[in-house]
This record gives C-alpha cells, sequence and structure tokens, in this order.
C-alpha cells in the first residue's frame, strides 16, 4: 500500500510541477518533409551561435577541461554558452531510461497518459540536472576566473539559460517540427564539424596549416609531400585521413548486419514484416558510460593528486596516478595511465604495452556496459517479447506466449550483446590510438545517428507516397 501510494504522491508531484513548466506544442498539421528541414536547420544554427558566445564575466580560461572527454558526447564548446553543452539532457534521460528498464517507475506506455507522465518527468529532471551542474561547474571551474566574484549568479545563469534552451531546441524537433531529436543532431554537427575542421582547416600549426588538404598542398609547393602520411602533435595526416575513412566504413558494414525474425500481425490478416536483432545490439551507449566512468576516474584522481600528491612523491599514491605537474590533463603513470589512451599512435608505439592494456580494457568494459544496459535499458529478451506481444504481432511457428518468443530471441540477442560489444569496444579503442578525425566515440557516434537519419528519412517518404501503409507500420 505505500508504494502504490508513493507512486501517486510521484505522480501528483509530477503533474503539478509540470503544469508550470513552459511546452513546446505539437504542429496542429501535419508538417512537410521540407518543412522539417527548414526547422533542424534553424535549431543548428542557433545552437551552432551559441557555441560561439564567450561567456560573459571570464577573464580566462580554465588551466584544465574537465569535461575535454565529453566535449564529442555532450556537443559542448569551453568558455562559451555551450560550455555544458546536451550534458544534462543526457545525463537526465540516461537517468530516466534507467528508471524505466529496471522498473522502479512503473508505468504503461500505450497508455496516453502514462507516456506524458513520463515525458513530464524527464523534463522535470532535466532541469534539476541542468540546475545542479550549473551551480556546480561555475562556482567550481570559473569562480576564480571571474572579473569580479559578483558575477559569480550572472555565469551560473548563463550556463543553466543556455542549457535550458538547448533543451527547447530539442523539444521543438521531437515534437514534430523537425526530424528525430535535436541532442543526435547536435552530436552529428560537432563530429561533423570536427572532421571538416581536420580536413580543411587554413589555421596554422607548429609545421604547416592545421587541415591536412591545406598542409597537402603547402608541402607540395616546397617539394616535401613525405611529411604529410605522419605528423605530430595530434596534427591531421593522411595516415589519419586513411584510417578514418576505413573505420567509417567499418562502421557502415557492421550497422547493416543483422538477424531477421519474421513476424505477422494479429490484427492486419496478411500483413507480413521482420523483426530486426542488429549486430550493434546496445548502439553506442555502452561506449559512452565506458567514457564517463573512465573520465570521472581520471577526474578523481587529479583532485586526489592535487591535494595529496602533487610532486609525485608518494610510492604508494603514485601506483594509482600520476601527472605531469605543468599539464595534468592525462596521467603519466600508474593504474589510470593505463586504462587511457595514447594521445597519438607516436605515443602508441613507444609504448606498445600501455596501448594494448588500453585495448583490452576498453574493449572488456564496453562488453560489460552492454551487457548490463540490455537489462537496464529494457532490451532484454524478456523486454523485447513483451513488446512484440503488446505490438500485436506474434512469430510464426512459435505460440504467442512471452516464453516462446523470449526462448527465440534469448538464442540471439545474448549473442550479438556480447559480439557487438567487443566489436565496438575495439574500433572505439583503436581509432582513439590511431588519432581518427573526429576521436573514436564521435565516430560511432555521428555514423549511428546518420543510420538513424537515413531510416527516418525512408519511413518519411512511405508517409508521403503510402499513408496506409505507414499507419501500419507505425503500429507494429
Amino acid at each position: 500500500m505505500s508504494t502504490v501510494h508513493n507512486e501517486s504522491i510521484v505522480r501528483t508531484v509530477i503533474k503539478k510541477v509540470s503544469a508550470y513548466i513552459p511546452q513546446v506544442e505539437k504542429p496542429k498539421k501535419k508538417i512537410g518533409l521540407s518543412e522539417k528541414f527548414i526547422w533542424c536547420g534553424i535549431a543548428l544554427l542557433a545552437y551552432l551561435v551559441m557555441g560561439q558566445i564567450p561567456l560573459y564575466g571570464v577573464t580566462d580560461a580554465p588551466q584544465f577541461d574537465f569535461l575535454a572527454f565529453a566535449r564529442v558526447i555532450f556537443a559542448a564548446q569551453q568558455g562559451t554558452l555551450l560550455e555544458l553543452g546536451i550534458g544534462p539532457i543526457v545525463t537526465a534521460g540516461l537517468l530516466m531510461q534507467l528508471l524505466k528498464g529496471s522498473e522502479l517507475i512503473k508505468l504503461n506506455f500505450k497508455d496516453p497518459d502514462d507516456r506524458s507522465l513520463f515525458t513530464s518527468a524527464t523534463k522535470v529532471v532535466t532541469i534539476i540536472v541542468i540546475i545542479a551542474e550549473g551551480a556546480l561547474y561555475g562556482v567550481s571551474v570559473y569562480g576564480g576566473l571571474l572579473a569580479h566574484p559578483s558575477l559569480i549568479p550572472v555565469l551560473i545563469g548563463q550556463l543553466i539559460g543556455a542549457s535550458i534552451v538547448v533543451m527547447y531546441l530539442d523539444e521543438l524537433i521531437q515534437k514534430g517540427w523537425g526530424l528525430g531529436s535535436g541532442i543526435s543532431l547536435f552530436i552529428m554537427a560537432g563530429v561533423a564539424q570536427g572532421i571538416l575542421w581536420s580536413i580543411f582547416s587554413p589555421l596554422p600549426a607548429q609545421d604547416g596549416p592545421v587541415g591536412i588538404i591545406p598542409f597537402i598542398i603547402d608541402s607540395a609547393t616546397q617539394g616535401d609531400l613525405a611529411n604529410t602520411l605522419f605528423r605530430s602533435g595530434q596534427l591531421p595526416s593522411i595516415f589519419g585521413l586513411i584510417v578514418t575513412a576505413l573505420v567509417l566504413l567499418a562502421l557502415v558494414y557492421t550497422q547493416g548486419i543483422h538477424v531477421d525474425i519474421p513476424i505477422v500481425s494479429t490484427k492486419y490478416r496478411g500483413f507480413t514484416a521482420v523483426y530486426p536483432i542488429k549486430l550493434l545490439y546496445t548502439s553506442n551507449i555502452p561506449v559512452i558510460l565506458a567514457s564517463a566512468l573512465l573520465a570521472n576516474a581520471i577526474f578523481m584522481g587529479q583532485m586526489l593528486w592535487a591535494n595529496y600528491n602533487p610532486e609525485n612523491s608518494n610510492p604508494l599514491f603514485n601506483w594509482i596516478a600520476q601527472f605531469d605537474p605543468q599539464q595534468s590533463q592525462s596521467p603519466t603513470g600508474g593504474i589510470l595511465y593505463y586504462m587511457t589512451s595514447p594521445n597519438s599512435l607516436e605515443q602508441g608505439l613507444a609504448d606498445p604495452v600501455r596501448t594494448i592494456v588500453y585495448i583490452l580494457f576498453m574493449t572488456a568494459i564496453v562488453t560489460v556496459f552492454g551487457r548490463l544496459w540490455v537489462e537496464l535499458g529494457g532490451l532484454s529478451a524478456k523486454s523485447a517479447a513483451k513488446n512484440l506481444l503488446d505490438a500485436d504481432v506474434q512469430v510464426p511457428g512459435f505460440r504467442r506466449t512471452q516464453s516462446s518468443v523470449q526462448s527465440l530471441l534469448n538464442k540471439y540477442i545474448p549473442a550479438v550483446t556480447i559480439a557487438g560489444g567487443i566489436i565496438i569496444g575495439l574500433l572505439a579503442s583503436v581509432s582513439n590510438v590511431l588519432s581518427v578525425f573526429g576521436t573514436g566515440i564521435g565516430i560511432l557516434l555521428m555514423v549511428d545517428i546518420l543510420v538513424n537519419y537515413y531510416n527516418l528519412l525512408i519511413r518519411e517518404q512511405v508517409d508521403i507516397h503510402m499513408p496506409k501503409l505507414a499507419a501500419l507500420l507505425g503500429r507494429t
């Protein structure tokens, strides 16, 4: 009784709080594909402009970028209004998905009221995370870098306000004004921007232009093309360009590998389809979780080192981590050193033990997180079987019972979870070592998002030309 009572209180609180939070209304009429592209362009332009506006009152950049690990994942830009990027939205979304998948929140998503409640709860949690992260990051990272201490509330207000604007841009797209989600769009644009910068940037570096194409032209005019194959200092090279292309091809190929289970509708006679179980079943979520775990470990190591071992003189602490006092961004020794990627192929070849340990560790932890996400994220064979039956479909030759369908799915889902985790972990870790353009995790995210957008565009075309079929596919 107490559980039911507590759940009722939570529902009441969420409904009352969400009544005071502005909402983006769904379009009252059907939006055409061209108009959706326009709205996506407007949202993306606003996001990119915010990423160029510096934080008011900040006189200097932080000595260390504590979010360096997550700039790609969070589509964030240091020192700008997008300091936090989509981080609070992703954090809140993952939290709500874990609560939903673990059934700590009991909701029936066939009920419109429960779906609306979940959406409202996600927005409330997102705002709470935005306020918490904005306040903590503003005080701890930028508190000592302001022109005057009285500007701290102004700085926190900028971080919170910008994140709320990003939240509404994402909601604008998700509510049907655009395609897909704003989060995916912003991540994809950020990674693509990084790749294009590595290819075409004319800005000078220590050995020539940053971008590989201008660097090749510059080297050709000087008659020295040999230096374009490899470059020091993590600068883009021909080798990096080739590896980036190979990783992209490998990801596109693996994205297309899946097992198709035939299904038929129990409501519409003669309608058949397939239920695909992709090799990359858990997508890129395990890589994101693994990256976040490693980053938190490095962050804690930095804090402990700065307070208790700044000279690397404590033998016991040196087993955990050592940092360069001049540049403590990455560990230079200890366990954390072997858990992080070499910054370049040159460093990887100089210390092959570290490279091998990092690749094996990253692959193992991504695989473990993939297995956990299947259970907690509602992707298990049990959850998938229930979803199929709830969608009024059945597998030919199998009884329409959850146990029967679950036994069939159990033949594939655990195997593809492990295999997909190993493949994704290897691709992410090896790509980081080889310094691919856009980073390994960035490339993984971009390809996954592009594949999803491709599927969305196909569905939009079906909706335009065959609306009855699209409606039927939407039900299944």
